[in-house]
């Protein structure tokens, strides 16, 4: 077996837990002849729909993808939606045990209309990104305590829909330190104050440049942003996601630049969710994080070239 192979299969059966805002992606495809009579628009005839998982559940769907196992903790609406979130979870064995119903809100759903040459004409989006509070906070909480018990790493998934409040971040954050394992997070810049504390955080370079009030257009310019990043979001490693520009790596142990490994680019929805996903499998099998951000790097380079959120799989890394 190649050494590279031999790494790989080092993911096989890990349990990563991932907390965070639970999604629905739902994609309306048609085919587009002419535009509407009544308004500059489009007309979509209508051919097919489908759903995927989205947000944390797509992080979930990353790590079972690449052999590993997912918990998931997270809140969905009482409606139809969450049943097909719970369908989708059941079909990849993905533990929903930690999935919460909150009858007052709905399950939140992205719709994109799109045309049969992967097109966006239009997106809708169904939400309600109020931050959990009072009881289904304190749910949030005790079951991310309960199934952290088997996972070898963490995962803070967070959308700014609600289900990442202070006190379900700080749970995360201590439940991975007493453990001793790894809490990673893909972070939103109006809750930074909330991940102190985590091993490692993956900032895209916009999320970055809003945290540390700069512009990243180097590799000069990109270490100095991580610096500036771990000091203010007080967390051990940061990895900035740059796009076409690779990713820049800063940990207590030194600073890597990754160049990226697309040969086209597709569609970079759910790329983010690729990337943790796959460097908290990595991590919770025991490889360094510059290892693990190798692994990521491919990852991601493989699902920018498919449409919408994709995974990757192992027979995909290892070619």
């Amino acid at each position: 077996m190649p050494e590279h192979d031999a790494v790989l299969s080092r993911l096989q059966g890990r349990i990563v837990l991932i907390i965070g805002d639970v999604m629905l992606d739902h994609f309306v495809t048609g085919r587009v002849d002419r535009i509407s009579p009544e308004a500059p628009v489009p007309v979509v005839r209508f051919e097919h729909e489908d759903f995927r998982l989205g947000g944390a559940a797509n992080v979930a769907s990353n790590v079972v993808a690449l052999g590993g196992r997912a918990h998931l903790v997270g809140i969905v609406g009482r409606d139809q939606e969450s049943r097909r979130v719970r369908e989708a979870l059941a079909e990849l064995d993905i533990d929903s045990g930690g999935i919460v119903e909150d009858g007052g809100r709905c399950t939140t759903r992205k719709l994109r209309v799109v045309t049969t040459r992967n097109q966006q004409v239009a997106r809708v989006d169904y939400e309600s990104d109020r931050e959990v509070s009072g009881d289904i906070e304190r749910e949030l909480v005790a079951r991310t305590e309960a199934l952290a018990a088997t996972a070898g790493a963490l995962v803070l998934s967070d959308y700014l829909k609600g289900a990442v409040s202070r006190a379900v971040a700080a749970a995360a954050v201590a439940t991975a330190r007493r453990r001793g394992v790894p809490l990673l997070v893909d972070p939103k810049v109006p809750h930074i104050d909330y991940y102190k504390g985590a091993a490692v955080i993956t900032p895209n370079h916009h999320e970055a440049e809003a945290v540390t009030h700069m512009r990243i257009r180097s590799d000069d310019e990109a270490r100095e942003a991580a610096r500036r990043f771990r000091e203010r979001a007080a967390c051990e490693s940061v990895m900035i996601t740059r796009g076409e520009q690779g990713m820049w790596l800063l940990t207590p142990d030194g600073e890597a630049a990754l160049a990226a490994e697309a040969r086209e680019v597709a569609d970079v929805t759910g790329a983010g969710d690729t990337v943790i996903g796959t460097l908290a499998l990595a991590l919770a099998a025991g490889h360094t994080l510059i290892d693990a951000a190798r692994i990521a790097n491919r990852a991601a380079g493989i699902v920018v070239g498919k449409f919408g959120p994709a995974t990757a799989s192992i027979e995909e890394l290892s070619r």
